[in-house]
């Protein structure tokens, strides 16, 4: 035979493609804490999508693409009057959800926003317990939902324990939109081979590059960009389920495959195979961890590695709010993922731009006490030139201690420390955090300021009776999952 002839055995499908479907379809949820957890991520994402509502750079994007368009049993959008359909919806609450930077967090070999997939989930929820509705069918539950974030946080976050997608410039929301189209998909009734080609066809698209998170070229595009990948994955479940055929190759097919192509032989992060072809290195099996593990931004809508250094700098407020003009130096002791993604130096472009900057972040607590959504905008950096003034002072350095400790199973810290000087020859002393209020650790303390936050939020959108009656029944974990879908997002919407 030539050996310029492929040969044409058709295989079967990738196994790490296989795992996912298996544990989507099969796995049965009994974990109290994932499910309570659920239910307090449910809250905080949706609280997130409300306040991002008051940001005229954020709403907008939302809405249906042809004005007037009538969607029968369209998804809602919370917070807003739109109904559209699935694939549109999901964009837009994926957007608000994400605009701020504000909802949960997983951080591992690679980082990304878990909840950002809520925006799929609760898209297609919605609509279909609309449609079932009006059929004399049953409407999906909130248990449902709960179920399928949690399933959603396990795919996203076990891929992203071992493998780093961004050292070889592949943006994080390429596991959003893996876990969106697998949840998804199971939500509209996939069966095996189904799910197993919407997967195939999640990893078969062209991947975001991390273009738009990084000096000199960070934007907005950080703030939609899980609302688009949450969106597609919930249209490849679609095509899927209209018996598109898949691609059982897709990962490990030789010079075409996903390896090949986007995860360079360069990637040292990644398990090399005999053969030569490195591919995704996964250390334990799907289950419940990633939700019972995630992290909440309770106190800051900031990137998450600088959470910690936010809250050392509104503990070290007091001390230097009236010294502002007599620091000589702020040394700010960090990880090396927050040296690699978020330390800037020189003039910052726009509120995304900031929000992505450690010495920014760091400043204006430092400076004013606290850190709000507001103090990103153009109109408040330029008129407080001492932000400016402080993040010409820093110096950022690494603890191999921090750096080590962010990646130990048994602790997953996020470390920051920092320590003011001053030019008569006295200092602050080093105020360090370990790990920020949104930490597993600290579950005890965070919850209740995340259920005020939550509070705060609802009342950005609805009036005070609504409010209460939102609040009363996410409080209630039984009541919640009993609850239908499209009665529960009755309760969001204008």
């Amino acid at each position: 035979m030539s050996a310029n002839v492929d040969l044409n055995n058709r295989p079967d499908y990738d196994k790490v493609l296989q795992d996912i479907a298996d544990y989507v379809l099969t796995y049965t949820i009994t974990s109290p804490e994932a499910l309570n957890t659920a239910r307090n991520c449910l809250m905080d994402t949706l609280g997130c999508g409300l306040l991002a509502l008051r940001f005229p750079e954020c709403t907008k994007h939302l809405g249906s693409m042809v004005e007037g368009t009538v969607v029968p049993f369209g998804a809602r959008v919370p917070g807003t009057s739109y109904r559209l359909d699935p694939v549109k919806a999901a964009w837009d609450i994926g957007c608000i959800v994400r605009w701020l930077d504000y909802n949960d967090t997983w951080l591992a070999a690679e980082w990304g926003h878990p909840s950002d997939n809520l925006g799929g989930i609760l898209a297609v929820a919605d609509h279909l317990s609309q449609k079932q509705v009006a059929n004399g069918q049953a409407p999906l539950t909130v248990r449902a939902v709960l179920e399928a974030m949690i399933m959603a946080h396990e795919i996203q976050g076990v891929l992203a324990l071992e493998n780093s997608f961004n050292r070889v410039g592949l943006d994080h929301v390429l596991l959003v939109k893996v876990a969106s189209t697998a949840v998804c998909a199971k939500l509209m009734g996939a069966n095996r081979e189904q799910l197993l080609s919407a997967l195939s066809h999640a990893f078969v698209d062209g991947q975001a590059l991390r273009t738009y998170r990084h000096a000199p070229n960070a934007g907005s595009r950080k703030s939609w960009a899980a609302g688009d990948a949450s969106s597609r994955g919930v249209r490849l479940a679609d095509i899927a389920l209209r018996g598109e055929m898949g691609i059982p190759g897709v990962l490990t097919a030789p010079q075409w495959g996903f390896y090949d192509v986007l995860f360079s032989h360069t990637n040292k992060d990644l398990a090399l195979k005999p053969e030569g072809q490195r591919q995704f290195r996964l250390s334990q099996p799907y289950g419940t961890y990633v939700m019972e593990n995630v992290l909440f931004k309770i106190s800051f809508p900031a990137e998450f590695h600088a959470q910690t250094a936010c809250e050392a700098a509104v503990t070290l407020h007091p001390q230097v709010k009236d010294r502002l003009h007599d620091i000589e130096k702020i040394v700010i002791t960090t990880h090396e993922s927050a040296i690699r993604i978020i330390s800037k130096q020189g003039k910052l472009a726009n509120a995304a731009d900031r929000d992505h900057c450690i010495q920014y972040m760091t400043a204006v607590p430092l400076a004013f006490g606290n850190l709000v959504a507001e103090q990103y905008e153009d109109d408040f950096h330029g008129a407080h030139p001492i932000i400016d003034q402080l993040r010409d002072k820093m110096v950022v350095v690494e603890n191999p201690r921090y750096t080590r400790e962010y990646l130990e199973a048994d602790k997953r810290s996020i470390a920051n420390a920092i320590e003011v000087f001053f030019s008569d020859g006295t200092s602050t002393g080093q105020v360090e955090v370990e790990y920020p209020i949104g930490h597993r650790r600290r579950r005890d303390e965070g919850i209740p300021l995340l259920e005020d936050k939550f509070k705060a939020n609802l009342a950005t959108r609805f009036v005070g009776q609504r409010c209460a009656q939102i609040f009363a029944l996410c409080k209630d974990q039984a009541a919640l999952e009993a609850t239908p879908v499209n009665r529960f997002v009755d309760l969001l919407v204008i």
